[in-house]
This record gives C-alpha cells, sequence and structure tokens, in this order.
C-alpha cells in the first residue's frame, strides 16, 4: 500500500507542477509568440534534438534489458525511480534490477519510440510507443502500448524518475468491439439511465 501511495503522491505533485507551469507559459505578458508558434516549438517536432537526446536515453534503456546489463539500467533509472507497468505492478528502480538479473526468460527485450518531448526546465516528459517481448508459460508474447517517462536532469545527464505504460488493445480481425464508448452516448447518470 505505501509504494501506491507514493506514487500517487508523485503523480498528483508531478501533475499541480505541470498546470502551474503551463499556466505561467499561457498567462506570460511578455510573451511575443502567439499560439500558433508555441504549437510549433522544437521540442514537439519530429526532427528536434531533444527527441534525438531521450531517443538515445531510451535506447541504453532497450540495450540494457536487452542485454542484461545491471549497470546499464542503473545509469538510466533515478534511484527516486517509481515505475506502473501496463498491468498496475509498482516498482522502483532496485525491483527493476533484482527483476533483470534474476529473470530466466532469456527472449526479454524492450524496444522505445519517443514520439514527443515536453521541457519543463530541469525536468522533461517524454510521450512515445512501445514493445515488449517475454514468454509467458514458455509461449511467446508481444505487449504494445503508449509510455510516459519523467526525466530530471541530474549534474550533466538524465534519470528517469517515473514510468507508466499502457497496453493497447487490438481486436482481432473482422470482429468489432460490443460496447460503445460513453463519450458516443452522451451524458447521463447510470441509475437513472436506460440501459
Amino acid at each position: 500500500m505505501k509504494p501506491f501511495l507514493l506514487s500517487l503522491g508523485l503523480a498528483i505533485a508531478f501533475s499541480t507542477c505541470l498546470i502551474q507551469a503551463q499556466s505561467t507559459a499561457t498567462m506570460d505578458p511578455q510573451s511575443t509568440q502567439t499560439t500558433d508558434q508555441r504549437a510549433q516549438l522544437p521540442a514537439m517536432s519530429a526532427e528536434s534534438p531533444e527527441i534525438e537526446t531521450f531517443q538515445k536515453l531510451e535506447d541504453n534503456w532497450s540495450i540494457s534489458v536487452s542485454h542484461r546489463d545491471q549497470y546499464g539500467l542503473e545509469l538510466v533509472l533515478s534511484p527516486l525511480f517509481v515505475g506502473v507497468s501496463s498491468t498496475g505492478d509498482i516498482t522502483t528502480r532496485d525491483q527493476q534490477v533484482a527483476r533483470l538479473v534474476n529473470s530466466e526468460d532469456k527472449t526479454l527485450t524492450l524496444e522505445f519510440h519517443v514520439v514527443t518531448v515536453r521541457m519543463l526546465g530541469d525536468v522533461a516528459v517524454v510521450n512515445g510507443t512501445y514493445t515488449y517481448h517475454r514468454r509467458v508459460n514458455g509461449n511467446p508474447m508481444e505487449e504494445r502500448g503508449v509510455y510516459t517517462h519523467v526525466y530530471q536532469k541530474v549534474r550533466a545527464g538524465w534519470l528517469c524518475i517515473n514510468s507508466q505504460r499502457t497496453q493497447l488493445h487490438e481486436n482481432a480481425p473482422g470482429k468489432q468491439s460490443k460496447k460503445k464508448s460513453d463519450a458516443e452516448l452522451g451524458f447521463h447518470i447510470p441509475l437513472f439511465s436506460k440501459n
């Protein structure tokens, strides 16, 4: 329960910082940039130096996992790291390293593709897609999804302090989802709606 509360507290604190930073940036009367110019900042373009920098960090993370490199993983993850997997497991850096070293699955690979990077001073929020290969009960499994990594600048480099993965579920070809999205149904109160 304590790791969950710690993760929840970190998420709330980080969200508050993001909101304050975004509101400060949009309310700055000295700024001469228009809304359109802000939307095209280099940190959001596909060729930005920030995306290249963080893709290299994500590649180092992937290589460390593929080669079971404890030291390499420790160079990417902060001692304060909290990771939330796609199944809701919450782990620390030490737990991540222990799982890596003790894993008997030699097919384990993790690949990250950076899509966006938002720079907030000494903090960077990286969003992207991932592919996770592993064996479950001897059978190969592939998980695809999206992730958010929060990095903090430490001395001359960056360390990941928070990770959140969300698995994307794909429907089988030819099958449609049975349940409509609540957004398509409009506003309703569950106790008083006809369903």
